[in-house]
């Protein structure tokens, strides 16, 4: 139940909840100013929003369709609530926004580029690259608990799952119809989510900073 979760977990559920159910009852088109969209897109017509900051973060909130919104969400609830159980609310809610932003900034750089070379305009919606970031810290912490990926009809290690996310984010975003403009960006979330993780470790590139001596960031459960 949605109510016996962690409280960032269960929060952000709600929210995501909430934003769709505000796209079903006003339309889409009355929230696309929240939508990501790229750098100079307003210009092409008076129908179509510019880029806003805030994008950075509504954006990762909003969903296309019930199944966008369902199987995120279940990847929150499965891969979110160990991770906040471990870390606690504070340092969860700023690795999870941390990699919607990354996301964000991967999407807004190659939607912005498409725009540019090619006149194509891509807007973003989803929580796909928080989604991912939890998928890699649960990888990292758990890396020998079991999880399911749809389609496979096995369980599999959490690690061996984080690492099937980034194959099929590379390969969607490679080999994808749409050059990789709404896959790779999922990869952006995943790389935010790692360099925070050493950062808050004090590794390389960021071996200059000390740990804290709190609560330790990282810590691997066998």
């Amino acid at each position: 139940m949605p109510f016996n979760l962690p409280r960032a977990t269960r929060i952000l559920l709600i929210a995501n909840i909430a934003v769709f159910l505000l796209q079903w009852l006003v339309g889409t088109e009355r929230m696309a100013l929240l939508e990501l969209w790229p750098i100079g897109a307003g210009e092409a017509g008076d129908d179509i929003p510019s880029f806003m900051p805030w994008q950075l973060v509504t954006s990762g909130f909003m969903h296309g369709n019930f199944g966008h919104l369902f199987f995120n969400m279940l990847a929150l609830v499965m891969f979110g609530a160990p991770v906040e159980y471990l870390w606690g609310q504070r340092r969860f809610v700023t690795y999870y926004l941390a990699c919607i932003a990354g996301a964000a900034f991967c999407h807004l750089a190659f939607a912005t580029w498409s725009f540019e070379a090619h006149q194509e305009i891509f807007s973003a919606v989803g929580a796909s690259g928080g989604v991912y970031g939890l998928v890699l810290a649960y990888g990292l912490l758990f890396p020998h608990q079991k999880a399911a990926i749809f389609p496979i009809p096995m369980l599999l290690s959490a690690r061996t799952v984080a690492i099937l996310y980034g194959v099929f984010a590379l390969g969607y975003g490679v080999f994808g119809t749409d050059g990789g403009v709404r896959h790779l960006p999922h990869l952006g979330g995943m790389l935010a989510g790692y360099l925070l993780i050493r950062y808050w470790q004090g590794q390389p590139p960021f071996r200059g900073r000390k740990p804290p001596n709190r609560r330790p960031p990282l810590r691997v459960v066998r």
